[in-house]
Parts: structure tokens; sequence; C-alpha cells
């Protein structure tokens, strides 16, 4: 192949050309003359250095576009050579004559994309380095952009680099350890896994150091390794699984930015090899070394070669701001026309003048008639308006006396009158407070309703249920009545608090305080929480559930049944405060009985026996029902499972035989980390098993667990045992070690099994029921 002179040799025949062969033009047209020819030449010359019979063009998936060029004469200089690799199967296109990669390039940016090497530090399990790799770039005449990303990779990893921006030192670098691995986040570098750092902008040079604190010991089995790295931003987005699998990545892509030599526009400007012509601009906001082209506005091309940038069809592209009635004409070089239509002036454009109509009669007596049109609008929108509010007024109303509002004012006054601290809402100020009933603001479903979160005007946070009145039956409507009446009664620092309701709703709507902190159930049952609720923090909270239901049973004005006492109706605040809610299926008790006929409302694994047997509501229905909840406090498992072993069902069952078998140990839940069985749960389980009796009469009253909770809990801060030493020794050996002797016989689903106690006969007591045919 044949060598290309270069644009130096071009411009020097070019002068020797209109010396010696036009001597007799004037000075004014020799300058033109020369002027036209040398950008012609200069145009030729590039355009020749792209697609000449020694310059490629591309090489493997990458385009080389002036002023880079694969040969010689092809490229502006020897900074901008690109050198192909042809001697494997696919191309590989190399940056000067180095081993950097290629993969992409852009003269509008004045960018190239090259894959640099990955740093890496590996040990193995007793703390050696196996391998280790610390790559070195060094860029002549360009320079890292501020576009990349210093990446780091590891659970014990120190990264930094090393490099010269301008004349002085410069670098920085990141820190990632791990922890536990449950705090590794996918798409997360902050530090935990994975962490980076900007690049500075201007960096010529970089050395790259990797580290590790401890040589990754105790952590190989997950990461050996610690890598770091340069990459393009946007490029790389972390996975758990690097920590185990980037050992096969070997480069990654990053920028480095470039410009033509080290003068400015200004003084590069009147040079011969200048090459922001025809089209092209020097850009002025660059701040050098060196200068970069851009194409005018209007105009898209290579910037580097004259003549390139070529102009864009605003019009046919639809990048226009003519307005719709216009037409766009692409008439001017680098920008386009907008053309008004028939009977209207203006420029035509959004941001402009527009198009407006002729003056004249037509378009005056148009301009009457509209304004006429517009008037009367006005007129019927008001009207409009005015009667739909009325109509909106008396569908409130409507409302209002449907979801019983009459019925409400006539129980709170009966009472007294003194409740007067609950507020009556209206519906814009709830709808503005859960930003109309978004879902996102939802935090709870259940069988009585939804429960939104929402922010009212004075910045308080509130829970706001809206109930499930969709058939609108009597029954429905007292239900909801009863839960505002109870709760407007209740004033207790372990009950939620009733703050207002609104009835102008076709579904009405109750507004309690917010508790941020989710259910006791989400707490014992999810393994990421469970761990950081302690002993002594259940039973903190199993003391004030209680110390809340004994005061609805005895200190109320009226004594409450609450009827669904369980883990998800048992709130918690930051400090695992219990809150004890929802109250839709609580009974009010008249002061002259101590039992209801109700059908029976409640939850399947918590449901007093008694209550489903024979329909009588009691206060000992919830004491039953607490039972259950100590039994979960206890021992993490759900109350009803069908996951289980058939006798391992109904928890409350199987935690009572296990209590007479001697193996309370084995059912306490192992997240409670115990290495022994303190007396205070050995407490507890003796005053669940009383809780948990099939008779009422032989379960003590919510008042009298409350003050033996109480005792418990103030013996456990004080650090003095509740039962002292013998007698609290034969109550270990009892619950623990005790071998059985008498027989009982126990129905689970049915299934009949014989078992033996010399001292546990309360199971005896027990009429154990059928689960296994189903819910």
């Amino acid at each position: 192949m044949s060598t290309k002179p270069s644009l130096h040799g071009h411009v020097h025949i070019l002068r020797s050309l209109i010396t010696i062969q036009i001597p007799k033009i004037t000075n004014t047209q020799k300058a033109n003359m020369h002027l036209t020819i040398l950008l012609a030449v200069a145009a030729l010359v590039a355009a020749s250095a792209q697609e000449g019979p020694t310059c490629e063009s591309s090489c493997g998936n990458v385009t080389i576009t002036y002023p880079f060029g694969s040969g010689e004469g092809c490229y502006y200089t020897s900074d901008f050579l690109i050198t192909c690799n042809r001697s494997s199967g696919e191309p590989i296109p190399f940056f000067r004559r180095s081993n950097i990669v290629v993969s992409n390039m852009s003269t509008s940016k004045s960018e190239v994309e090259i894959m640099t090497f990955v740093g890496g530090d590996c040990y193995n399990s007793s703390g050696s380095r196996v391998r280790r790799n610390q790559p070195t770039l060094t860029l002549r005449g360009v320079r890292i952009s501020a576009k990349n990303k210093f990446v780091a990779i590891g659970c014990d990893t120190y990264a930094y680099f090393r490099g010269i921006r301008g004349k002085e030192l410069d670098g920085t670098g990141c820190i990632s350890r791990c922890g536990r691995n449950s705090l590794i986040t996918n798409g997360s570098c902050s530090g935990v896994g994975c962490c980076e750092v900007a690049v500075p902008e201007g960096l010529r040079t970089s050395n790259m150091t990797l580290r590790s604190f401890n040589n990754h010991v105790n952590i190989t089995d997950f990461n050996p390794c610690s890598y770091a790295f340069f990459v393009e931003q946007g490029k790389f987005n972390f996975s758990t699984t690097n920590l185990i699998d980037f050992e096969r990545v070997t480069k990654m892509p990053m920028l480095i930015d470039w410009a033509i030599g080290n003068l400015t526009c200004d003084q590069a400007k009147d040079r011969d090899d200048f090459l922001c012509k025809g089209n092209s601009e020097c850009d002025q906001d660059y701040g050098g070394p060196g200068y970069r082209c851009r194409c005018l506005e209007g105009y898209e091309g290579n910037p580097y070669v004259p003549y390139d940038c070529k102009d864009i069809n605003e019009c046919g592209r639809g990048n226009h701001d003519c307005e719709n009635d216009a037409q766009c004409i692409n008439d001017i070089p680098g920008n386009y026309t907008c053309k008004c239509g028939k009977g209207y002036n203006g420029d035509g454009r959004k941001n402009g003048t527009g198009c407006t109509a002729d003056e004249s009669t037509i378009v005056k007596i148009g301009v009457g008639i509209s304004t006429s049109a517009i008037l009367l609008l006005i007129f019927v929108s008001w009207l409009y308006l005015i009667l739909k509010k009325r109509k909106l007024m008396m569908l409130r109303e409507k409302f209002f006396k449907q979801n019983g509002g009459i019925m409400l004012q006539q129980r709170i006054s009966g009472d007294g009158g003194s409740h007067d601290q609950a507020k009556v809402f209206t519906i814009e100020e709830l709808k503005r407070a859960t930003n109309n009933y978004n879902e996102s603001r939802i935090i709870g479903k259940g069988g009585y309703g939804t429960v939104y979160k929402g922010v009212l005007s004075d910045n308080r946070i509130v829970a706001i249920k809206k109930s499930k009145l969709a058939d609108q039956t009597q029954a429905q409507i007292e239900q909801f009545i009863n839960e505002v009446v109870i709760l407007s009664q209740i004033n207790h620092r372990n009950v939620v608090r009733l703050i207002g309701c609104c009835l102008e709703t076709e579904i009405p709507l109750l507004v309690y305080e917010f508790i941020p902190n989710g259910t006791l159930s989400d707490h014992i049952h999810s393994k990421g929480k469970s761990t950081a609720i302690t002993w002594e923090i259940r039973l903190r909270i199993a003391t004030e559930t209680a110390e809340a239901l004994s005061y609805l049973h005895s200190a109320a004005s009226v004594p409450i049944i609450h009827r669904d006492v369980k883990p998800m109706n048992i709130l918690l605040d930051d400090n695992y405060v219990a809150k004890v809610a929802d109250f839709g299926a609580s009974r009010l008790i008249p002061m002259d009985q101590i039992e209801l006929a109700t059908i029976v409302q409640g939850t399947l694994g918590y449901l007093d026996p008694e209550y489903m047997q024979t329909n009588q509501l009691t206060d000992k229905s919830d004491v039953y029902s607490f039972g259950v909840v100590l039994v979960e406090l206890l021992t993490g498992k759900k109350a009803l499972s069908f996951d289980r072993p058939e006798e391992e069902r109904n928890l409350a069952i199987y935690f009572l035989y296990s209590l007479k078998e001697g193996r309370l140990f084995q059912v306490l839940d192992e997240r409670l980390l115990l290495n022994d069985v303190p007396s205070e749960i050995i407490q507890v389980s003796r005053l669940t098993e009383r809780c948990l009796r099939v008779k009422g009469d032989e379960r003590p009253t919510m008042k009298e667990v409350a003050i033996e909770l109480q005792g418990i809990l103030s013996s456990m801060i004080q650090k003095h045992p509740w039962v002292q030493s013998g007698s609290n020794e034969d109550e270990g050996e009892y619950l623990l070690k005790e071998p059985i002797t008498n027989d009982y016989e126990c129905t689970n689903g049915g299934n009949v099994s014989n078992a033996n106690s010399s001292t546990f006969d309360s199971m005896s007591k027990h009429t154990m029921l059928p689960i296994a045919s189903g819910r």
C-alpha cells in the first residue's frame, strides 16, 4: 500500500500552486482564492485520511474517525494513532502502540472509551497472598475523564490510586467492609461489600494500590479477594455475586478525554493546521490544555473534518418549536423557519410571537362571539358549582346519618358528653393526609378494614382506618359505632388512642395515633427482627399488654372485652412499648352482667374453647387469647400452622403437652439465645398454663395476670430470684426434668395418645379441639 502525504505537505504544495499558476490576480483575489483552495484541500486531506486505501475506517466494532487514524498520514499527530491488530480472529483496536484496547470513540464529545485492567489481591484460608495485580495506567496527550468512578469490591478491602494532575500528585481511595452478609445490598456501593469514589478531573497517570486489613481471614468462604478498577459512570452495577465470581472479569470500560495540541482556541485559530473550520467552531467553554472543536448549532458531524458538519433537518426529525398550525420549513442552514397559515401573521414559534389572526371585521365578530360564549360558560360553570356543592353537602349529610352519626351523638351524650377530645374530620382533610388514599400509604389490611398512614395539616402522623361497610347493614353500622364509643372511653398508655373520625363518606373512617414500629407478630415471626427483642423486652411487652387488658376489664367506666387478642393487634412503638389495637370485635359488658351471649367472633388459634362451645363471652375469653400470645412470645412460633406436623399444628395444645412432658427448653424460641432456662421463663410458663385452661373459672383474671407479670419483670430487673432456693429448683425440675407417671387421654385431629405425669394434671381438664380436618 502507498503512503498518503501529511496535512502539512498538502498545505505546502497548495501555496506553491497559488504562487506559480496565478501570478496576475490581485492581492485580494489571491487571498480569497488561497483561503478557498486551502479549505478545500484540507477537507480533501482529512477525508482521504479516513477513506484512502491506506487508512482504515474501522477496526472490529469500533469506527475510526479523524483526528484518529490507523496508519501514517491518517491521523492528526501520533497521539491519535489507532493500532488495529488483525492477527486474532476478531480485529482489536489499540490506543497508539500500547496494549490499551479501544472500545468506542466520540468526536462530538471528544472522548474515547478504553478497556482498563482490573486490579486484584487474593488470599487463601490461612491468610497467605496467592495473587496480586495492581495495574498502572500512563496516558500521553489525554486525561482520565471525571465521568469515571474508582470502584473497589471486597469484604476486607482498602483501595486507592495516585497520579499526576497538572504538575501535582493527586489521588484518593475508599474502604469496603462487610460485617454481616445480610447487610450487603445489590446495586449499593456505599462501603458494604463495595465502595466507590469520584475521579479528579485532569488526571494523566494512575498507580493503583490494593490492601487488606486482615488478609481476608474468616471471610474467605465467600470473599477471598479484593478488586479495584476505573469504570465509566453507569457501566457497572454492583451485585452480591461479585464477591465470589468477579475473578473472571479482567477489564472494565473507562473514558478518557482528549484535545488537539496544547494551544488554546485564540492561540491556535490563526495556524494553518487549525481544525475547527467550515461549520465547526472552537469550544470556548473547554479550559484546556489544547482545544476542542464542535459543530455549530443546527449542524452535526465530525467537527475535526472541515465541512463534515452537515445541516440538521429539524423539520424532518420533529425537533422544532413551531406551533401546531404553523408549517416547519428547513430553508436556513443550521436553522429553520415556521410559516403561519393563511390569514395569520407572526414567526410561528411557540416561544416567539406565534401565529396571530389578521385584524378584520370577521375576526372582531368572532372575538365578540367568543367573549359572549366565555361569559355564558363562566355563568353556567358558576351555577353548576353551586348546585354541585349543595348536592355534595346533602350527600355528606346523608352519609353522616347512614353511618350512624346520630347514633354516635346519642351514645356519647348518653355517657355524659365527656368525650369531646375526639375530633370530627372532614373528608378533604383526610384526603390530603393520605394523598387521596394512595395505595403506597396502606400500612395494613384486616377483616374489619384497611389502614392508611396519613400526615395531618399540623404534621402529626396518624393511622386512618377505612372500615368495610359495603353492605351498610344495621349490624355493621352498630359495630363501627361500637368501636368509636369504646375507644373514646379508653385512656391508657398501652391502648392505641383514638384521635377522631369522619362520617361524611360512604365508608366511615377512624383516625388513630400512628404507632411506627409495626406489630408484635412482625417482630416475633420475622428472622431479621426477632433477635432484637430479648426475653426482657418480650416480658415487658407481655406485662404492658396484660395491664391494658386488665384496664379494659376492670378499670374502664364500662367493662370491655376485646374479643380478638393476638400479636397482630398489639402494636409497638420505637421503644417497643406495647399498644393494644383493633377494637372492631370488642363488646361492652353491662355492669349487672358477667357474661354475654354472642355469635362467635375472633381468630382461629386464639379463640377460647369454652366460648366456642357455649357462645358465652366473658372476660376470661381474653385471658385465654392472651395465654396464646404468651406462648408465641416464649416459642417464637405462630399460633396455628398447617405446615407443622399434625401434633404441633395448634401451638397452645403442643406447648401444654411439652410442658407436661418436661420439655420446656426444647420448645422455647432458639433466637432467645438461652444456655439454660431462667426462673422468669419458668414462672411465665406456669402462668401461661393457667391462662390456657379450658374452663374459664380455673383461669386467673387479667388483673391477676398483670400483677404476676409485673412482679416477675420487677424481680428480673432487680436481679433477684422470684422464688428462693429450694422451691425455685423444684419448679425448674418440674417443668424440665420430671418423668411422667400418670395417664391422660388427648384427642388431636382424631388421634388418641396416652402419656403420664406425676405433677401436671391440668391437661386432663382440657378438651383438645380437632384441627387436622382444616381451618
